[in-house]
This record gives structure tokens, C-alpha cells and sequence, in this order.
């Protein structure tokens, strides 16, 4: 019988500590007790305690295995988590998050066995899911900022070595091996985010397979490579095309743009700068660059540290553009222009690392660029034996169609709409029309976009936009979502992908940004504000006894019943004869004064989230809200006008 890798990090963390004298560590309460400030100890003790407290946690069995196990999805509650970011610490505390190992052995930047030990605290604000962002080797060519970016993909079957404690002396696939079966013992499924269609211009596939890459000329411009330019009649054309579904024959580049690409080399040299090709006619070539390939006039500059694979072998459309990246011309999806090898390939990825790691699910990373011939043989090849396997889309709208593709779950418009609460409103009145097939996630913010406190750094009034959001994504059939950071108020973006300006580009230069250079949340002060891990468990208590209620999502089923300030948001989930409402000032700067009517002339009510009494008097309940604040409560159906 194998060894618990739990077991194994143990027995490395004894034998390390015997074999070196402790150094000053210092770790945020909040990775502990939940308060905040910092606490100095034994590292080596304090990992050994960490790890032996989740061993010795009578093992629990994860939220709806009970009930609904092929689609436990709908029963997820996420904690959303950047290793490399979100579990940093200054532990030296000499004012930096240093990219080398202290020496103790032990890095200041995010590594899985931190990962592990915050794992109870995750727990405990009623997280029953982990979903990681790619763990995977990242390339050096062209690196953003001074670790570069997790999805410049170098080899998709090895680990980023910075993941690992040296301290430990362990592979780091063991160490997350352990992180897996640590979140497995503690009722936690685990999510990990693959990347397809891309990989580093680095990639170690290059050598091997250059035939899967798109090669730029080197006697062109280089500096002036990027997305192809159309006129306003040809762009026109395309958006046309696209709305109607229309692929054929799909508007080209010019013939200047595709004669910048080269045809696959014969002769590959591999440099410190990336790889350098030679054609058979002697020219000489270059891996091209990504960009943003849609809307197909976005004039993002290139993505210069990734690159596209070529998915299909046609000398025809032997370039980078929007119809042979993301929207296929119908002439370059016939299946025998299919890269087969590669795409066999691609297919091996999640079943290698559901083998390897014993993963629950995966999010695909740009899954809307995808073959869907590719897609669903990735669907069905990681299900292969194990059908419950989750597989979550980004993609945008919680429709039967990506149900059928065989997804139990998408990202959702909600994070895109926050800003105004008349577009949330006009969110929730599109999800009540049409319905919501599978879930999405429920929250203001993810890694690419701003933060819900993005413009209330330290203030109260960012920690009540979050608590709302939060609250109210709880009230939906969808995944309640905790970006890491956001249960302290965190401000600073990640990355500027998404609903960012030229202020926000000007304040955050690409290479100071989480995603690409050391950093760390600040998880000794809380932003100064009081941490909402409390609030969040409370809310989630809430939903857990209204699941049943909450989770459905068929037509009609989202429900906004009428209150007197269009500041003031509301909705009603009504099944089985209960009904819960949910209403909520989107004002969080100032209190609003707000009515509903009801069809009984006088009742009294709990508030679910305070336990206060709210009394409904005059077939009206009147409440002064405070700024940012939601109330829930159960209504009886006779109630209800």
C-alpha cells in the first residue's frame, strides 16, 4: 500500500528540520486564526503543525456527493487561487517578496506547501472547491515581468519548479500531489485551469514539432507585426458573418499581412532568445507572437511572451487571424486539415494529470477558441472512466448548448456588469428569460478583471461593494466564487485584461502586476479593514439551507419584485412553497430608505443574515438601508403581491 503523500511531506519536514537550525519566518494570522497581523515562528514547526491539524481532521466527504455527484458543479462553492501570488508572504521581513529561497530553504514567493497550510482556513468559510490557475512551466523567452506569466506554457506535462520549498527536497509534483489529497481530506474538490490553445514562444514542442507553430519572416519588420488591419467595409463584412453564423469564405488579411508568415522550416536552432528557423529556400523565420485575435480590429499590442498553436495543416490559411484562431473558416475545418498529432495531444493532457494528481475538474482557458471537434474529444477522453469529472468554460453565457457539449459550469457575464447596478438588474432579467442551464460563477471579479474594492483601496465602502456581491451571487443558480484576496478587500489587479482604462494602464505597468512579478496580497493588514471571512460563511450558511431553491434555474425563476429606489436591488427565488428574497442598497456610500408591497397587511419576518425582525405593516415593508447593506428573508407564498 503507497504511502499518503501527506506522510511523505511530514517525514521531509522532520528530517529537514533536524538537519538545519530554524530560521526567523514570519506568517500572516490570517493564514491561521483569522485575525490579523504576523506571527514569528519555527518554519519547520509550524508546516510540520499545519500539516499534522489537517491529518488529524476526521476526513469529510465533499458537498453533494450525496445527491448529485455527476454534476456536483451546482453544488460548488469555489475558492479561486494563483499559487505563485496568492500564498506570498514577506517572511523575512525586510520590506520585498524575494524571488530566491530564503536560507532556510524556504521562498517568499506563493508555493504549494503554503497552498496546503491555508487550506483550513479556506475550509472554514464554507469552500467545498480549490480551483488553481495553471501550475504549469512557464518559458523565458520574452518573459512579462520578472516570473512571467502562467500561461506561457513551456511544456504542458511538467510542473513551474518555483512551486516547490527547496527546504523539502521533493519533486514538486509530490508537493502538489499532497496539496490534491489534503483538500480531498478535507471535503474539498480540486480544479485545475488547463491552456490549449496556446503555449510560450519558448515551447518545448518547437524542437520536436515545429509543424505546430506559425512561423514569422525575419526579412519583414518585426517591430511592426500585430493583428491584421481591415477597412470599415471588410469589418463590417466580418461582423455580419460572424453574427449570422456565416463561415464561408469568411474576409481574409491582405496578401501583404499573410506573406509575413513562413511556411514550416526545415532547419530549427534553438537561441537564448527562442528558436530561429530556416526555410527551404534559405529564408529565415521566427516563432509569431499572439494577440488578441477578436473583436478582429482589437488593437492590443502582441502578446510577446505566447504564441498559438496551429491546429489545422492548411498552407492556404498558414496565418494568425481571427478565421484560423478563433472563428474557422468553413474550408479550414474539414477533417482531414485537422493537426491530428497535436491534437491527440492536447487530448492527453487532463487524463496524464487526473492520473497523476487525482483532479476533480478543469477549467479551460479560452475553451471559446477551440474546434468544438477538439473540445468535445477533450471532454470525452478526460471522462474516459470517470464521469463525474467537472468541466467549467469560458465562456459567457449559462446556455443548454454548452450543457450539451458536455460543460457543468461557465464564468458568467457577472464580473462585466458590476459597475452599474441597472446592469446587473438587466443581467438577472436576461437569466429569468432565458434560463440558466448550468451555473456560473458567482462573483465581481476574477484575475483578469478589476477588483470589486478596484477603486476603494482601504475603504469601507469596497469591503460593502464585496459583502453585497457576494450576498447576491449567493441568492443564484450559480457557483459562489471567492477570488483569493477578496475576502480581505484586496484592491491591486492582478492582471489589466478586462474593463480596465489609460489611467489604470498608466497606474499598473504590465510588469508590476501579480500575474507576471513577485507580489503578495496583503494579508497582514486586511487592506486595513475587517477581514469578511465571517460575513461570507454566514451568507453561504444561508444559501446551504435554501439550496434546493436557490440551485434552480429554469425560466422564470429570477424574480425582481418591485421596491421604491432604483438604488435598491432585489430578488425573489420562489420554489416548492417557499419563497427567499434578497434586497440590497447598491448605494455604498449612503443610506437608502426603501418599500415593498405585500398582499398580507401586517406580518413579522426574520432577517436571515442579522436574526433582527423586519414587520410588514400596511401590507408594506419599509427598511432603511444602510450603505451597502442586504437583507434576506423567507416569505410565505400568501404574502407575496
Amino acid at each position: 500500500m503507497s504511502t499518503p503523500t501527506l506522510d511523505i511531506i511530514l517525514e521531509s519536514l522532520e528530517t529537514a528540520k533536524r538537519r538545519q537550525p530554524a530560521q526567523p519566518y514570519a506568517v500572516p494570522n490570517l493564514w491561521r486564526t483569522g485575525a490579523t497581523g504576523v506571527a514569528m515562528v519555527d518554519p519547520f514547526d509550524y508546516f510540520i503543525d499545519a500539516l499534522a491539524a489537517i491529518k488529524a481532521t476526521a476526513p469529510l466527504e465533499p458537498d453533494g456527493a450525496a445527491t448529485d455527484e455527476q454534476n456536483w458543479s451546482a453544488s460548488a462553492t469555489v475558492y479561486n487561487l494563483f499559487v505563485r501570488y496568492n500564498a506570498a508572504f514577506d517572511h523575512d521581513r525586510d520590506g520585498r517578496i524575494g524571488t530566491e529561497p530564503l536560507p532556510g530553504g524556504f521562498r517568499e514567493t506563493g508555493t504549494l506547501l503554503k497552498a496546503i497550510a491555508m487550506l483550513p482556513a479556506i475550509r472554514q468559510m464554507g469552500v467545498n472547491t480549490l480551483y488553481l490557475l495553471p501550475l504549469t512551466s512557464i518559458g523565458k523567452v520574452n518573459r512579462k515581468g520578472e516570473l512571467g506569466s502562467p500561461y506561457a506554457i513551456k511544456n504542458h506535462f511538467r510542473l513551474d519548479e518555483t512551486l516547490g520549498e527547496p527546504a523539502l527536497d521533493l519533486p514538486v509534483e509530490t508537493q502538489l500531489k499532497a496539496l490534491v489529497e489534503a483538500a480531498h481530506h478535507l471535503g474539498m474538490r480540486v480544479v485545475f485551469e488547463f491552456v490549449f490553445r496556446t503555449a510560450s514562444i519558448d515551447s518545448d514542442w518547437i524542437a520536436e514539432h515545429p509543424e505546430w507553430f506559425y512561423w514569422l519572416r525575419k526579412d519583414g519588420d518585426l517591430e511592426s507585426y500585430g493583428p491584421p488591419a481591415f477597412d470599415h467595409d471588410t469589418l463590417a463584412r466580418i461582423y455580419e458573418q460572424v453574427d449570422k453564423h456565416d463561415f464561408h469564405e469568411l474576409p481574409e488579411p491582405d496578401e501583404t499581412y499573410r506573406n509575413r508568415f513562413a511556411p514550416t522550416p526545415e532547419k530549427i536552432t534553438a537561441t537564448d532568445n527562442g528558436y530561429n528557423g530556416v526555410t527551404e529556400d534559405g529564408g529565415e523565420c521566427v516563432i509569431a507572437s499572439a494577440f488578441a485575435d477578436w473583436p478582429p480590429d482589437d488593437r492590443q499590442p502582441p502578446w510577446s511572451d505566447v504564441t498559438y498553436l496551429k491546429l489545422h495543416d492548411a498552407p492556404r490559411f498558414n496565418y494568425i487571424a481571427y478565421n484560423t484562431i478563433r472563428m474557422y473558416d468553413e474550408a479550414l475545418e474539414r477533417p482531414e486539415l485537422r493537426a491530428m498529432e497535436l491534437w491527440n495531444k492536447i487530448t492527453g493532457i487532463i487524463p496524464w494529470c487526473r492520473e497523476a494528481f487525482g483532479i476533480d475538474g478543469a477549467m479551460i482557458d479560452m475553451g471559446h477558441a477551440l474546434p468544438p471537434e477538439l473540445k468535445a474529444a477533450i471532454v470525452a477522453e478526460a471522462r474516459r472512466g470517470k464521469p463525474e469529472f467537472a468541466f467549467w468554460d469560458e465562456n459567457f453565457d449559462p446556455s443548454p448548448k454548452l450543457k450539451e457539449e458536455g460543460f457543468s459550469a461557465v464564468l458568467g457575464s457577472l464580473p462585466f456588469v458590476i459597475h452599474d447596478v441597472q446592469y446587473i438588474k438587466g443581467l438577472l432579467n436576461f437569466l429569468n428569460r432565458n434560463g440558466v442551464a448550468i451555473p456560473f460563477f458567482a462573483t465581481g471579479e476574477n484575475h483578469n478583471t478589476p477588483r470589486v474594492c478596484h477603486n476603494y483601496a482601504g475603504r469601507e465602502a469596497g469591503r460593502r461593494r464585496a459583502l453585497f456581491l457576494f450576498t447576491l451571487g449567493a441568492m443564484l443558480p450559480a457557483m459562489p466564487f471567492i477570488h483569493s484576496g477578496m475576502e480581505i478587500c484586496e484592491w491591486h489587479p492582478v492582471n489589466l485584461g478586462l474593463n480596465f482604462n489609460d489611467d489604470d494602464r498608466q497606474r499598473f505597468p504590465a510588469e508590476s502586476l501579480p500575474l507576471f512579478s513577485a507580489a503578495a496580497c496583503d494579508w497582514e493588514n486586511a487592506n486595513g479593514l475587517a477581514p469578511l471571512r465571517d460575513d461570507l460563511r454566514r451568507v453561504l450558511d444561508i444559501r446551504s439551507r435554501y439550496f434546493d431553491l436557490v440551485r434552480r434555474g429554469e425560466i422564470g425563476s429570477i424574480v425582481q419584485p418591485y421596491i421604491s429606489d432604483p438604488a435598491l436591488l432585489t430578488v425573489m427565488r420562489k420554489s416548492g412553497g417557499r419563497s427567499l428574497v434578497f434586497a440590497g442598497n447598491s448605494n455604498f456610500e449612503n443610506a437608502v430608505s426603501g418599500t415593498m408591497e405585500f398582499e398580507q397587511e401586517t406580518m413579522k419576518l426574520e432577517e436571515l443574515i442579522t436574526g433582527r425582525t423586519l414587520t410588514i405593516s400596511g401590507h408594506k415593508l419599509t427598511h432603511d438601508f444602510a450603505p451597502g447593506e442586504c437583507i434576506m428573508f423567507e416569505l410565505p407564498d400568501t404574502a407575496q403581491e
